[in-house]
């Protein structure tokens, strides 16, 4: 018997998953392993996406007549043993671009190597893998979105790979017991099946899009995101499926964007993208802290960082408002933004959280980094009604129309009528 370990990572799937589909076709056994690892942060909400994601996975695999192997500890420590322990030729793992996973695979390599076990690595993560497509000018990645938008579109991607009909689990093996995760809260379940079908109940309404995406309170957004980030959907079935849809598909080619930036500046957690790029941050804790809260007085700015701890999710066009609040009025740190966001978001990406975030401060890929928004505008063009405010800040609640966008402009007895005693934000530049 020929047997495989199968290393699951970012790629909690059996369908179009090229790392499981390739295994099954080589190997007579094959050992779908996930290592829980204690040194991986993560929320309460993210500990429960990644919670029901393995027990769909692990239905999914024994459906099929496997079993998924659960371990905790070192990721490179547990794959190779279980693979001694099963006398396995090889292990297969999907590619990805952070510095944690780059040095996870340079460790897996030489654990490997030291073993004398095959390693075979698959490009799964993205649609078109980070070092596929570059600048016919010279340089090994692009910085501008436009041009690497046309090239993307032309590239020819693989096809979608069919889910095996059957893994076969060598006798002997203890399963391992599913991680704790927090408590069901109803809201974006995780795992594939459910992220399969809120795809396609998605898609149903899709073709309003480009019309109806930044429309705060509709929130008609596919609400993708932790389902990519985790795996639980393939990419290229999205961008195969959403194919009509250009506006939507643009999106998941900004997702790819940022992979190819950050393989080629792993800097990009923590140094500016750009040369020469003017940081100079202001030290203001008790602002860091009411921006957190959801208590600067600005209320389509509180609206959003309150329905990001609430639900470990923000609406699109609130996370560019509230970035560019914290960046461009507050004048604060973008690192600072991005660690708030990394600990609380489903679908927090090292590359599209850190990329996103260094296109607003105006570090980063954005080709006019002097670009503010102005949230009051804002919220007047995407919330018109203001329901998507009122919806988080229930102190607004009495306050109709437009004027539930700027209280901070009533009297200081009035807010406290209003109960709404978030600090006094400076009035923003206008855009």
């Amino acid at each position: 018997m020929r047997t495989a370990v199968v290393l699951f990572t970012r790629d909690l799937r059996v369908a179009d998953n090229p790392a499981l589909h390739a295994a099954c076709e080589v190997a007579d056994e094959v050992v779908p392993l996930f290592v829980a690892d204690p040194g991986v942060p993560g929320s309460p909400n993210r500990r429960r996406f990644l919670a029901e994601s393995l027990a769909d996975l692990r239905e999914s695999l024994r459906h099929r007549g496997g079993d998924l192997v659960l371990r905790e500890g070192d990721p490179v420590t547990e794959a190779v043993k279980l693979a001694r322990e099963t006398g396995a030729f090889g292990i297969s793992l999907a590619a990805d671009v952070s510095g944690f996973a780059a040095a996870r695979e340079q460790r897996l390599r030489r654990a490997c190597a030291e073993e004398r076990l095959s390693l075979k690595v698959f490009d799964s993560v993205t649609v078109v893998p980070p070092g596929a497509l570059r600048p016919s000018g010279g340089g090994d990645h692009y910085r501008v979105f436009t041009p690497y938008w046309r090239a993307w579109q032309g590239f020819h991607r693989r096809p979608e790979l069919p889910a095996p009909h059957r893994v076969r689990l060598p006798d002997g093996i203890t399963p391992g017991r599913l991680p704790a995760g927090g408590p069901a809260t109803g809201l974006m379940p995780g795992g594939e099946t459910e992220g399969r079908a809120r795809l396609s109940a998605w898609l149903r309404s899709a073709a309003e899009y480009a019309e109806i995406h930044d429309d705060l309170a509709a929130d008609r957004t596919s609400r993708m995101s932790p389902y990519l980030h985790f795996g639980c959907v393939s990419p290229v079935a999205v961008a195969d499926q959403a194919g009509g849809v250009e506006a939507y598909v643009r999106q998941v080619c900004w997702r790819d964007f940022y992979h190819q930036v950050l393989a080629y500046f792993p800097e990009l957690p923590h140094k500016a993208y750009r040369r020469n790029a003017d940081e100079q941050w202001a030290d203001d804790q008790s602002a860091l802290d009411a921006w957190r809260a959801g208590r600067t007085g600005v209320p389509i700015v509180d609206a959003g960082m309150r329905q990001l701890a609430a639900e470990g999710w923000m609406h699109n066009r609130a996370r560019l408002i509230t970035a560019s609040f914290l960046t461009k009025q507050l004048g604060l740190d973008w690192r600072a933004g991005a660690a708030w966001y990394a600990s609380l978001l489903l679908d927090a990406d090292v590359a599209d959280n850190n990329g996103n975030w260094q296109w607003v401060a105006g570090t980063g890929n954005d080709t006019k980094p002097y670009r503010r928004f102005n949230p009051v505008r804002q919220a007047e063009r995407f919330d018109p009604e203001g329901d998507y405010v009122r919806r988080w800040v229930p102190e607004l609640a009495g306050v109709t129309g437009k004027a539930v966008h700027q209280p901070w402009r009533l009297p200081e007895a009035e807010r406290r009528a209003l109960r709404y005693e978030g600090s006094l934000a400076p009035e923003p530049e206008p855009m």
